[in-house]
């Protein structure tokens, strides 16, 4: 049976005025929150920073270093500013308007909104769909000009002040990594996060911009691709490659594809994150009727169970824990829904995925070998946490993966691969007196016992300076 004290699936909660005061943090991380996101979307820089310290200071008193997690708000598009709500009946004609106070046909007539990027135009077609406020109210393109788009109400909706534009289908020319985004970011690696998520990626070559960006400002912060319309789907593949980290981010997803194939995309998206070793996050709605509900619905526990199910590395919380009432409460649905889940994998679990490489064939047969020892435990060596990140991708089935590391940051990064927890040794010397260090303060954590069967794998370097990778089979004494 799997450890009861050891949860496998990640936990990433975002920080809002519900849950952003030192008091709130430290109640975060108790309840078992590993990565504590920031969503930049409304972000100032004063509070980012004073969040980003803040969380540092929690995380250092109760002894559990967590990854932070930056979101930066991508390129988007919005309506512009309202005297009053309007409310869009079916059948009416409405326009988006392009250059603000230019003159229109029909004017007096004809109701509008301004929008915030001007190449709309150019993007859309007659026919193409608008989807707005998240997809509550759909239009149909009638006619454009180089001042609007006209349109038809198909579904209608009361429509509010600097809401969000979807165009299913349709490839929009804006910069994957906006002059807001660089700012935004700049602040995050001053004051050291672990990732930057990046929003609305819709080809691999929007990943390699930012990773150019993070080598020229010196920083080793992982990247997480968020896959959000149509685009992304149709470059998957080379997507998650090119990316740290994948995240299946199912609110602009779920508008910018038909709903039946959500499911479909999420299932191919950990499958193929699975097969190449990259760590994934199922976000967005998991557990939404608890903003304003103490109870999941039957629904959600279900949805949470099947990220587990799939074997996903994070499951994600954006309102629940920004605003929700019942942030906490939140946290402590997924972590049990997540230890019941793993229960019954460890009684019924898949081989380990075959890989071609060399060194993740090395691996595998660590995480065969752990899977033959009941109650063992996985002990690796890491600087930069990709011996852990291969054996997590091996998704070993009871074994958890003690990690130990001489890298804080690696450690924190490590917090969003499953399986594995990370421990700080400082810096590594004579592999056996290292090794040594480790077994103790894997002993003082509570984490081995006497009797206990490790697997470990490590690398030493010959006379010659080959490294020589090894397993080795070690009864705790």
């Amino acid at each position: 049976m799997p450890d009861p004290s050891y949860r496998r699936t990640k936990i990433i909660a975002t920080l809002g005025p519900a849950t952003e005061s030192e008091k709130d943090l430290t109640r975060l991380l108790q309840a078992g929150v590993d990565v504590v996101r920031l969503n930049m979307a409304h972000a100032k820089h004063d509070w980012t920073r004073e969040i980003i310290r803040r969380i540092r200071t929690v995380s250092q008193k109760a002894g559990h270093e967590v990854a932070i997690m930056m979101d930066i708000k991508g390129p988007e598009i919005r309506t512009g500013d309202l005297t009053a709500p309007l409310e869009l009946l079916a059948g009416e004609i409405f326009d988006f308007t392009i250059q603000p106070g230019a003159a229109r046909e029909n004017a007096e007539e004809i109701r509008s909104v301004d929008v915030n990027y001007r190449d709309l135009v150019n993007d859309v077609k007659v026919g193409n769909i608008v989807l707005v406020d998240n997809g509550l109210i759909r239009l149909e393109v009638l006619t454009k000009s180089e001042a609007h788009i006209r349109c038809r109400v198909i579904t209608p909706g009361v429509l509010s002040s600097r809401r969000h534009i979807n165009l299913p289908g349709v490839k929009v020319n804006l910069p994957s990594f906006t002059e807001k985004d660089r700012l935004d970011t700049l602040v995050g690696l001053e004051e050291g996060i672990d990732f930057v998520a990046l929003s609305f990626v819709r080809e691999a070559a929007d990943i390699t911009k930012l990773r150019t960006f993070l080598k020229e400002n010196k920083s080793k912060a992982r990247i997480v691709a968020k896959i959000e319309d149509q685009s992304a789907i149709a470059n998957l593949d080379e997507i998650i490659r090119t990316t740290d980290v994948l995240m299946v981010a199912r609110g602009d997803l779920g508008i910018e594809v038909p709903y039946q194939d959500l499911p479909v995309i999420q299932h191919r998206a950990v499958r193929t994150c699975l097969a190449v070793g990259r760590p994934v996050i199922i976000a967005t709605h998991m557990l939404e009727s608890m903003i304003s509900q103490p109870m999941p619905t039957r629904a959600e526990i279900t949805d949470v169970a099947n990220a587990v199910y799939e074997q996903a590395d994070c499951v994600m919380l954006s309102g629940e824990t920004t605003v929700g009432k019942y942030p906490f409460e939140c946290v402590r649905v997924l972590d049990t829904v997540s230890r019941r889940v793993e229960e019954e994998l460890a009684t019924d679990f898949p081989e380990p995925a075959v890989f071609i490489d060399e060194r993740m064939k090395f691996m595998r047969s660590a995480v065969v070998m752990a899977n033959e020892f009941p109650g063992s435990r996985i002990v690796t060596f890491t600087r930069r946490g990709l011996n852990a990140a291969g054996l997590s991708a091996h998704r070993p089935a009871r074994a958890p993966i003690l990690a130990l590391t001489d890298s804080l940051q690696t450690l924190r990064q490590l917090r969003i691969v499953r399986s594995v927890e990370p421990y700080f040794i400082g810096p590594f010397g004579d592999p056996e007196k290292t090794l040594t260090r480790a077994l103790d303060k894997l002993r003082d954590a509570g984490r081995i016992k006497t009797g206990d069967k490790l697997v470990i794998i490590s690398d030493v370097l010959t006379t010659d300076n080959e490294r020589v990778d090894s397993i080795q089979l070690r009864t705790v004494r």
